[in-house]
C-alpha cells in the first residue's frame, strides 16, 4: 500500500501527465501543475525537487501508458505478423484514444527535448531503443517460427515502421487531419503483410 506522500506524488504525476504531453516541458509551468492538482507550490516542491523531476516522472508515466495499451493488444495475437499489425491498427485511430489525443508522448518529448533538455532526451532515446528492440524481437521470433520471411532485415524494418508511425502522427497533429494517418497506416499494413512467409 502506498504511503500518503507516495499517493500525493502519484496524483501529481497523473494530473500533470496530460499537461506535459499537450504543452511540452517549456510550455508547462508550476502554476499549470498547481491548477491541475489543486495543490500549492509548497506541496509540489515537497514531493519533487523541481519541474525537471516532475517532467522526467511524467514522461515515464505517459510512455508506460502507451506501452501497457499496446502490449495488451499485442498479447491477444498469436502470429508475429498479427502482433506487428497492432501498430497500424492502433495509430490509425490514435486521436480517439484518450491519453493519445495530445499526440504521442515519445514524439512530443523527442521533438522538444532534442536540444534543450538532455535528461528528457536521454529518456526518449531509451524509449525509442526499447520500442525498436521489441519490433526486432517480434520479427526474429516470427522468422524462427516460419511466420515471417527469413530474409527480413529486422532492424531496417523497425526503423521504417517507427518512422512511418511517428511521421504520420506528427502530420496529423499539425494539420488536424486524419487522412495522413489512414493513408500511411494502410501503406504500413501492406508492408507488414508482405512479411508473411
Amino acid at each position: 500500500m502506498l504511503s500518503k506522500s507516495e499517493r500525493t506524488k502519484q496524483f501529481i504525476i497523473e494530473q500533470a501527465a496530460p499537461l506535459f504531453n499537450a504543452k511540452g516541458y517549456a510550455g508547462t509551468s508550476i502554476q499549470d501543475i498547481m491548477g491541475a492538482t489543486g495543490l500549492t507550490k509548497g506541496s509540489i516542491y515537497g514531493n519533487f525537487e523541481n519541474k525537471d523531476e516532475v517532467a522526467l516522472e511524467v514522461f515515464d508515466y505517459n510512455f508506460g501508458k502507451v506501452v501497457t495499451y499496446l502490449r495488451a493488444k499485442i498479447d491477444e495475437k498469436t502470429n508475429y505478423v498479427d502482433k506487428l499489425l497492432v501498430y497500424p491498427e492502433t495509430y490509425r485511430n490514435f486521436l480517439t484514444i484518450p491519453f493519445l489525443q495530445n499526440g504521442c508522448p515519445l514524439l512530443n518529448t523527442s521533438t522538444e527535448a532534442d536540444d534543450t533538455h538532455p535528461l528528457l532526451r536521454e529518456k526518449a532515446a531509451k524509449a525509442l531503443k526499447m520500442w525498436r528492440n521489441s519490433i526486432e524481437k517480434f520479427i526474429q521470433l516470427g522468422i524462427e517460427k516460419g511466420e515471417i520471411k527469413p530474409e527480413t532485415q529486422a532492424t531496417d524494418f523497425a526503423f521504417i515502421l517507427m518512422s512511418l508511425i511517428e511521421g504520420a502522427v506528427m502530420q496529423a497533429k499539425v494539420t488536424n487531419s486524419k487522412t495522413v494517418l489512414y493513408v500511411t497506416m494502410d501503406f504500413l499494413e501492406n508492408l507488414i503483410n508482405e512479411l508473411r512467409q
